[in-house]
Parts: structure tokens; C-alpha cells; sequence
């Protein structure tokens, strides 16, 4: 890649000054010097992408240089180029960092391939460094929405939880983003740097599904052409993310239990135990503390991956982070969408109304529709599903019973304004349904005239 800057140092001004036209003419930025101590000096002001230095000079040898490059700049790789080749002196250089070693006199494609080499390994170590940072962006705590109290006490839980190396159990109902706080886990973790790697319990049967966690060896069943390492595996010194883990059968709960005992597994149809070193999160909407009483699923392993338990709530409990959700996925989904800009205040309070049996999966599926649909700069109601338009406002009580709540942020006047409103909306929409879409007959049933009808309807934006 042209422009890159390559530091060539070496007590030999010949040989620098053959590097130097020879890479330069490949369109390197080039810098050069027979000074040591000045090319660290340089290494310090503004770091190379990549070193070539020679392994003996006078006064620091290029094991040294190497170790203080390391130090200046721990990304930049070295290579070695030495008149000395032999293996103790390449060996050496190798184990303390060096990318590889050149021994002299080298060809030119020797150089240029060896050099590509390293600023290859270099661009891609970068680029995963950069992945892995906005990974965590996304996945940082502060960027999961919710500032509802019930969301709070999560969030606190799993910042504490991220630190540890425990097992977590992570439960709710469908839709609330259990997938969403593991991995939060996982990147605010001392294992963010390696894989995150999630098994969907359910999806697949148990045949499958215990070649996929465990892997098999060719042959060991029909298909089987070559041996294959299986999730968990390939999980090794990252996070293994279990979800829908009430689904996972008998046989290799039992199977699961001892990999995670044991830290070793073995593959379908092989011999020779694997070691492994995971963390487990796992997830469910299941309750497994009832179902491991009933001896659907084990005990043990229930006790092994519930350290920690994290109770995700529900979105129609979660006072407040309707509203940020919303306009979070319209941001999301509106980017297209020149002029689209918020929601109409009915929108907003049949949003905030409705139970959302579906939690956040629901409203993001909901607010995506309504992207496509709405023409104007607003959402309204006409842009949600009918049976938004219906809902009412709701909470939860002790008992996990749905109940009416009222906002007592209105005056008394506004709210009553507010619920009359709504009363009159769907006292005229039912009335319209029941005498079939017809107006005069809705009209005459509702005692108003058909012109004052008409004038209900366009209020609320019924058709």
C-alpha cells in the first residue's frame, strides 16, 4: 500500500540507500539514518508503520533497538536484517517480537515480499483493533437504552458482572434483549479481545446440535468428510453465549455439565479430550429453577450457570424508555426519510400506552413499518398497526397484573381532555365498525347529524 512510512536503519549508508530507492520506487515514504539513537528519536515523534534495522551495530544492537522499538510503539513491526544467519541469532530475534528476519545479501523480492508481509499483518491487526473499539462503543453500557429505575438496577448488575469471570444467567421474555446485554457483557469483559460466539439451543435438532457444540471427527457419522471443531471450541478464551438454554435436550445437558466441570470436551466420535477455556452466558424465558424441580432440566447445571442471575423486565415496565426506544429506532430507520422528524402526540401516547407483549423486538418492528408508511414530518396514528390505535395506558402491579395508570404530569383539565378524547375516538370508531362502514347509519345510531360525523372522523384520523 502506497504511502506507508518505513524507518530503514543501518550502519551501513550503502545499504540504507539501496533500501531506500528500492522501496521508495514502490511508493513507500522512506526514512532513513546510520544513527541509532536518532532513529529512536524518530520512532518517538511520530512512529513508522514499519521498522527494518540491522541486528549488529556499534553502539545498540538490533536486539536491543528492537525491545526499545517494542516499547515506543508496540504495533509497529521489525524486521532483522543480519549478515549473522544463523538460527540462535533468527531464533532470538523472533522471540522478542520481531515480525522476521532478512539474511544478508537478500534479493529485491526477497525484501518487498517480506515487507508486504508485515504491513499486511499490521493493516489487519489494525483493523481488528478498530472493529473490536467500535464494538465496544456499540456495546457499551451507556449506549443500551433504558434510564427506566427497573433498567438502572440491570445495568448496575451487569457492570459488575462483565468484571467477573462467573457464569450469567440472563432471564426475560422474548424481545427484551437478552442477545443484546451478553454481548455487552462480553466487550465490557477481560475477554472482549476474543470470540463471542452464540448457540441458538433451539434451532436445531439434538443430532446436529451436539456436532455443532462439540464438534466431530471425519467419519463419525454419514456426512461427516472431514473432522470439524465444534461452538465451543471455537469459543476457547471468549464467551460462549447459550440462548433459549431451556431448550437444550437431556442427553447434552449431561454432556454440557462435564465440558464446563471438566473444562474439556470431546468430539462426536473422538477419542481425545480437548481442553477449554470459556466463559458461559447463557439466556432463556423459561423459569429452569421450576423446571429443574420437575426434572426437565438438571439441577446441577441449573446451579452451575446461574451465579449470577440477571432479570431483563419488561417493556411495558420500563416507565419512560418507550418514548427513547421510538426515537431511537427512527433514527435508525428514518435515514432515508427526508423529512421525517418525530411523532405526533397521539402516536406517542398509543406507543406509551400499548402492553407490548412483543417488549423492545415489537416496537422496533413496529416503528420500521411506520417509517415506510409515514408521508409527512410527523408519525401518527394512521402510520401504526390498528391495534396500537386501541391501547390504553397500562402497569403492572405487585401481582404482575396489567393495570390502568394514569399520567399524573397533566393537569386535571388536560388529562381529562386527554381521556375524552380517546374515549370519543374509540367510541366513534366502534360505532362506524358496527353499522359497517357506513356514515349516515353510524350518524343516526350515535344521534348526531352525518355532517358532525364526518367532522369526528377527520379529527381523529379515522377513515
Amino acid at each position: 500500500m502506497s504511502g506507508e512510512r518505513i524507518l530503514i536503519l543501518d550502519d551501513e549508508a550503502d545499504m540504507v540507500e539501496n533500501c531506500r530507492r528500492v522501496l521508495s520506487h514502490d511508493g513507500y515514504q522512506c526514512l532513513t539514518t546510520t544513527d541509532a539513537e536518532q532513529a529512536l528519536r524518530m520512532i518517538e515523534s511520530e512512529p513508522p508503520d514499519l521498522v527494518l534495522t540491522d541486528l549488529r551495530m556499534p553502539t545498540i544492537d538490533g536486539l536491543e533497538m528492537l525491545g526499545r522499538v517494542r516499547e515506543l510503539s508496540p504495533r509497529t513491526p521489525v524486521i532483522m536484517l543480519t549478515a549473522f544467519a544463523t538460527v540462535e541469532t533468527a531464533v532470538a530475534a523472533v522471540k522478542a517480537g520481531a515480525f522476521d528476519y532478512l539474511p544478508k545479501p537478500f534479493t529485491l523480492d526477497q525484501l518487498r515480499v517480506t515487507i508486504e508481509r508485515a504491513l499486511g499483518q499490521r493493516r489487519l491487526t489494525l483493523e481488528n483493533l478498530h472493529l473490536r473499539e467500535q464494538l465496544q462503543e456499540t456495546y457499551a453500557f451507556d449506549n443500551i437504552i433504558g434510564r427506566s429505575p427497573a433498567m438502572a438496577q440491570v445495568f448496575e448488575l451487569v457492570k459488575k458482572a462483565a468484571r467477573s469471570e462467573a457464569s450469567i444467567l440472563i432471564v426475560g421474555e422474548s424481545g427484551t434483549g437478552k442477545e443484546l446485554i451478553a454481548r455487552a457483557i462480553h466487550v465490557n469483559s477481560r475477554r472482549a479481545a476474543e470470540a463471542f460466539v452464540p448457540v441458538d439451543c433451539a434451532s436445531l435438532p439434538e443430532n446436529l446440535l451436539e456436532s455443532e457444540l462439540f464438534g466431530h471427527e471425519k467419519g463419525s457419522f454419514t456426512g461427516a468428510m472431514t473432522a470439524k471443531p465444534g461452538l465451543v471450541e471455537v469459543a476457547h478464551r471468549g464467551t460462549l453465549f447459550l440462548d433459549e438454554l431451556g431448550e437444550l435436550p437431556a442427553g447434552l445437558q449431561v454432556k454440557l455439565l462435564r465440558a464446563l466441570q471438566e473444562r474439556q470436551i470431546r468430539r462426536v466420535g473422538g477419542t481425545k479430550p480437548n481442553d477449554v477455556d470459556i466463559r458461559v452466558v447463557s439466556a432463556t424465558n423459561r423459569d429452569l429453577r421450576e423446571m429443574s424441580s420437575k426434572g426437565a432440566f438438571r439441577e446441577e447445571l441449573y446451579y452451575r450457570i446461574n451465579v449470577i442471575a440477571v432479570e431483563l423486565p419488561p417493556l411495558r415496565s420500563r416507565k419512560g424508555d418507550v418514548a427513547l426506544l421510538a426515537h431511537a429506532f427512527l433514527k435508525k430507520y428514518g435515514f432515508n426519510h427526508t423529512t421525517l422528524r418525530g411523532f405526533d402526540v397521539e402516536a406517542m401516547a398509543a406507543l406509551e400506552g400499548y402492553s407490548w407483549p412483543g417488549n423492545v423486538r415489537e416496537l422496533q418492528n413496529i416503528i420500521e413499518r411506520a417509517c415506510a408508511l409515514a408521508e409527512g414530518e410527523m408519525i401518527t396514528l394512521d402510520d401504526l398497526p390498528e391495534h396500537i390505535h386501541d391501547s390504553q395506558p397500562v402497569s403492572v402491579s405487585a401481582e404482575g397484573q396489567q393495570v390502568r395508570r394514569f399520567d399524573i404530569s397533566f393537569s386535571l383539565k388536560e388529562a381529562r381532555e386527554k381521556w375524552m378524547g380517546e374515549l370519543e375516538t374509540a367510541y366513534v370508531q366502534d360505532i362506524l365498525q358496527r353499522n359497517g362502514g357506513n356514515v349516515s347509519q353510524a350518524a343516526r345510531a350515535a344521534g348526531i347529524d352525518r355532517k358532525t360525523f364526518h367532522r369526528l372522523l377527520n379529527k381523529h384520523h379515522l377513515r
